[in-house]
């Protein structure tokens, strides 16, 4: 009994590191999980391709337009004022088929007449198209005001130099798109460039902001006065 005893301790110190040695094994032996290696998720990237392209020579023609009207690029607020005083800006009112942006202040609500008459006939015949009103938002601006624009959007034009923003003169508006269906934007854009073609306007559309910048020619005022006349007259009630 004695020998059994004192053979009985190592004996069973044999067995259990027998035992942990085939349970490591057993755990370092199980079959590896396969892992899947990350993908790069695919980027799809559309062809910016407008109909209404913006241009450095379309800049150079905005600002041929207004070097031949011999139009100022207003300064300040003091001259802004003065102009809008002497009717030579004319302000934009809403209507059922123009909106105005409430973030424009009312002071910048103006713009020269032939593109007040440009706003009205276009959205005239986008509400009449669609039953919705076209929306401005943004019309004259002075000198100061796009030198501060473009501290904080380089894609806004130069407050000098040879392509100056022609909403420096009062000839230019934006229109918001962001409101507008795809099928609204297609006719936009047909009613635009059909002017365009005609050298009545120069217009573009916008990448990196929700907008459709037009810069309207001072001919316009003549064409537009030309196509009413030539209009059918509405027939007599009796």
């Amino acid at each position: 009994m004695r020998l059994a005893s004192r053979f009985a301790g190592p004996f069973l110190l044999v067995f259990l590191c027998v035992v942990a040695s085939t349970n490591l094994f057993a755990l370092h032996s199980r079959t590896p999980v396969k892992r899947q290696k990350a993908t790069r998720r695919q980027v799809r990237h559309v062809r910016w391709n407008p109909v209404l392209k913006g241009s450095h020579e379309s800049m150079l023609r905005q600002n041929a337009v207004i070097n031949e009207l011999q139009l100022p690029r207003i300064a300040n607020e003091e001259e802004l004022l003065s102009l809008e005083v002497r009717d030579e800006l004319v302000p934009v009112s809403e209507s059922r088929a123009l909106r105005v942006s409430p973030r424009l202040d009312v002071t910048r609500r103006y713009c020269r007449r032939w593109t007040r008459q440009f706003l009205e006939d276009i959205s005239e015949a986008y509400y009449h198209q669609f039953n919705k009103p076209l929306w401005v938002t943004s019309l004259v601006r002075t000198v100061e005001q796009q030198h501060r624009l473009r501290r904080h959007n380089r894609n806004a034009a130069p407050a000098d130099g040879e392509i100056t923003s022609s909403h420096l003169a009062g000839i230019s508006v934006d229109f918001g798109k962001a409101p507008m269906l795809p099928r609204e934007r297609r006719w936009f854009d047909r009613y635009v460039l059909e002017l365009q073609q005609q050298g009545l306007v120069e217009a573009a559309e916008e990448r990196r902001q929700a907008c459709y910048h037009i810069m309207v020619s001072d001919k316009y005022e003549e064409w537009a006065a030309n196509r009413k006349l030539e209009a059918p007259a509405a027939p007599e009630t009796h």
